[in-house]
């Protein structure tokens, strides 16, 4: 695991978004509960009652983290998958690719391990980040899911149950990275991964097609 993000020099303001910024990395490295307000605003620079300026406790800090980091790049592929006009494949490809470069390369990646760990001792954050992020990208899996069937892309499955196929080894990967992969020797190569994960998802979700006769 590494070393607790360095406190940035003292100073008298900070943008909310030096703030969420240091709030990520706590409670990337530290998790909720032992993340504390005096810790985060040490880290911006700042004094606490600067933080309080703009977040009232800790949970609407949380919650600022989740709407201003996640939710945009979850609006982001909304519209991706609204213009989209390609195959249903290349549309599940494109969300779970824009997903990935944009939270699982970077601190919001952590986000994930956080909630399953710590949702059952905080169920209102556990039901915030499930409205606003959850049911948001299942929703968009099961467009594209539908959509495919819809064409004869793909094969007929049972929708929900497929959503779940597709997300768990993406969320397992997340949750892998930032618990039990220091355990290992071994380091992990995401992108394979990753390679492999739609590779599985193309044979498994596309109709195969028929020989034709001679």
């Amino acid at each position: 695991m590494s070393s607790p993000p360095a406190p940035r020099k003292r100073r008298k303001e900070a943008r909310p978004s030096e703030l969420l910024a240091a709030a990520l990395d706590l409670f990337v490295e530290k998790g909720y509960a032992a993340t504390r307000l005096e810790d985060v605003a040490s880290c911006a620079g700042v004094s606490k009652g600067t933080l309080y300026l703009y977040y009232e406790n800790k949970e609407a800090l949380f919650k600022a983290v989740i709407q201003e980091g996640i939710v945009p790049v979850i609006a982001e592929n909304e519209a991706i998958a609204a213009q989209h006009t390609g195959s249903s494949f290349d549309l599940m490809e494109k969300l779970l690719a824009n997903w990935w470069i944009k939270i699982g390369l970077t601190a919001f990646a952590g986000i994930p391990k956080l909630m399953v760990a710590e949702a059952r001792n905080f169920p209102e954050l556990g039901r915030y980040y499930v409205e606003n992020v959850i049911n948001r990208g299942r929703a968009l899996v099961g467009s594209a899911l539908k959509r495919g069937m819809a064409s004869g892309e793909f094969r007929s499955m049972d929708v929900e149950t497929t959503i779940d196929v597709v997300i768990a080894p993406i969320l397992m990967l997340l949750i892998w990275r930032y618990s039990m992969s220091c355990c290992v020797e071994n380091d992990d190569n995401p992108q394979q991964y990753l390679q492999i994960h739609m590779d599985l998802l193309r044979h498994g979700l596309c109709q195969m097609k028929k020989e034709s006769r001679v």
